[in-house]
């Protein structure tokens, strides 16, 4: 069956998409001489011994992978070339081996333990949407690097792995740069002395596996979610409020350490969540069209039932004049599979209605039974409703199991086909979707998570950057940079890399600066009025397939 849903399509990420800032012009020429700027300060802040602690962000992932020109570009390693200005040391980072991403294993591509979820390699933009690279990394994860390190972004990181002994061999992101097989993330990084630190995006992976994996606690999206090291149930606030504490608490140390840390924003706002909308099936596609007055008619029954049961909500109804949100399953409802079968049974015109099909009256209790069992939770999406952004791959196909299942219950293979399209006549699987409930649930530990954060930074005097702030305006309204305004849509945005999750360079310019103004208004530094913030627009958004 050919795809039935309309295209989603990407827009080539050129400086010409993203808009341009206002500039303003000024008759009086004399404003337009550069004032001479303030040498640059530290104020009550010191730099010589820079530790980052984080995950991907620290890290530096993006384009769904971690490789060497994205380290480079990590807000860590650009806040430690400024902080080199004002005394700050040399900054040292576990870089990869090459700039394809992921990782081997005794020479072989590594695996999560599910066996489907490859470590890279990076995805690049083809002109019309993202996709991995095609080639096989040279990074080996069993060739543990020497230190010392001054970056601890490890991709993966939760709250509560940050104090796990032997969390490197969980982690093979932290296992070729810990000190020791059992060493802890937070002993490493606070071993080395840190007289300032950033502790960056703690909580994103606590809620962020959850997400990816469309609130079911499995991802099986095909594509490497390194926030799923040690389950995808969202952490506990509790969890997170003792282990963010002891972290804080270790990096200030004997030193008296200052630091800025960040909130957790509202992940549910990336494009990983945003992009695939909810009401994709066109009618003006004919392969689609076509079909609607047999979908009217076979839902038609199932509508019936839903009405005779109180459930209005539940119709499922295709239009011939405008887009058509999705069949799901929705397993906050209740299960109405034992009813549907019932009521199917019980009624005179269902051996006809299955005579459509070509099937016999004799296969009517088989039938009964499947359609129960395929729309007993189901139905249409509403713009309530997020899908993640593989699922755009797999709207108005055939799921081609499913269908097998389907004819090995006696249907034929044409009719068994009609019956497993995804999202059409077999209602995406919750793994596809994050329904109200499972998003009410994310933001209410997120709020949790930044009460945390926010309490522990003002009772240590510690710098805070609103990141939470800076995605939800960039959501919005837009976040204006230099000469341009980013926004977290997908590709175009020149915010939110090509996997819809991370930063993109500019993205993590941007974090950089934030946190630098963020120390001049908590240390008394003058980052900001000496003129040292960084120009994001001067950094990539994407990196080119050449670039190996």
């Amino acid at each position: 069956m050919k795809k039935i849903t309309r295209d989603i399509k990407y827009i080539c990420l050129l400086a010409a998409t993203i808009t341009l800032s206002a500039c303003s012009s000024d008759d009086d020429a004399s404003s337009n001489v550069e004032q001479p700027k303030p040498a640059l300060v530290t104020g009550e802040a010191n730099f010589s011994k820079y530790i980052a602690v984080g995950a991907s962000f620290s890290a530096g992932f993006t384009d769904n992978a971690l490789f060497i020109a994205a380290q480079n570009n990590s807000f860590p390693n650009m806040l430690s070339q400024k902080f080199a200005l004002a005394g700050g040391g040399s900054f040292t980072q576990p870089l990869m081996a090459d700039n394809v991403g992921g990782l081997l294993f005794n020479g072989m591509p590594l695996f999560d333990t599910d066996g489907n979820r490859q470590f890279g390699p990076r995805l690049f933009f083809n002109g019309t949407g993202p996709t991995p690279l095609n080639a096989m990394s040279t990074t080996e994860a069993t060739n543990v690097l020497s230190g010392p390190f001054n970056n601890y972004g490890i991709p993966g990181l939760k709250s509560f792995h940050l104090g796990v002994a032997g969390y490197g061999f969980a982690n093979p992101y932290f296992g070729r740069m810990a000190s020791n097989p059992m060493a802890t993330v937070l002993g490493d990084a606070v071993n080395e002395s840190p007289t300032f630190f950033t502790l960056s995006e703690i909580g994103g992976n606590d809620v962020l596996g959850y997400a990816t994996s469309g609130g079911t606690g499995v991802d099986q999206t095909g594509n490497f979610d390194p926030s799923t090291y040690g389950g995808n149930d969202i952490t506990d606030p509790i969890v997170f409020d003792t282990s963010f504490r002891a972290a804080i608490g270790a990096l200030i140390g004997t030193n008296n350490a200052k630091g800025v840390v960040t909130n957790v924003p509202y992940i549910t706002s990336l494009a990983h969540f945003t992009t695939v909308p909810y009401n994709p099936l066109d009618p003006s596609n004919p392969d689609f069209a076509s079909q609607i007055p047999t979908l009217n008619n076979v839902y038609g029954a199932i509508n019936q039932i839903f009405i005779a049961l109180g459930e209005e909500d539940r119709v499922i109804v295709f239009s011939t004049e405008q887009a058509n949100a999705v069949v799901l399953k929705d397993e906050s409802l209740t299960d109405l599979s034992a009813q549907i079968t019932g009521a199917l049974l019980a009624s005179p015109t269902f051996p006809a209605f299955i005579a459509q099909f070509g099937l016999p009256p004799a296969a009517a209790p088989i039938v009964a039974g499947l359609l129960g069992q395929t729309y007993g939770q189901a139905r249409q999406a509403t713009a309530n409703d997020l899908f993640v952004l593989p699922s755009s791959s797999i709207i108005g196909e055939v799921n081609e199991d499913y269908a097998a299942f389907l004819a090995s219950q006696g249907l034929s293979p044409a009719v068994a086909g009609q019956f497993a399209v995804e999202g059409v006549t077999l209602p995406l699987a919750d793994k596809w979707a994050l329904i109200p409930s499972e998003q009410a649930a994310i933001k209410t530990a997120t709020d949790a998570y930044n009460a945390t954060i926010e309490t522990v930074a003002a009772d240590n005097g510690l710098a805070l950057v609103d990141f939470k702030g800076i995605l939800d305006e960039a959501a919005t309204t837009g976040y204006a940079s230099g000469n341009y305004i980013y926004n977290t849509a997908l590709v175009q945005g020149g915010l939110i890399s090509l996997d819809g999750i991370h930063l993109t360079a500019r993205g993590y310019a941007i974090v950089a600066n934030e946190m630098m103004k963020a120390i001049d208004a908590t240390y008394g530094s003058n980052f900001e009025a000496s003129g040292n913030l960084i120009d994001a627009g001067t950094l990539p958004t994407n990196y080119p397939p050449t670039l190996r």
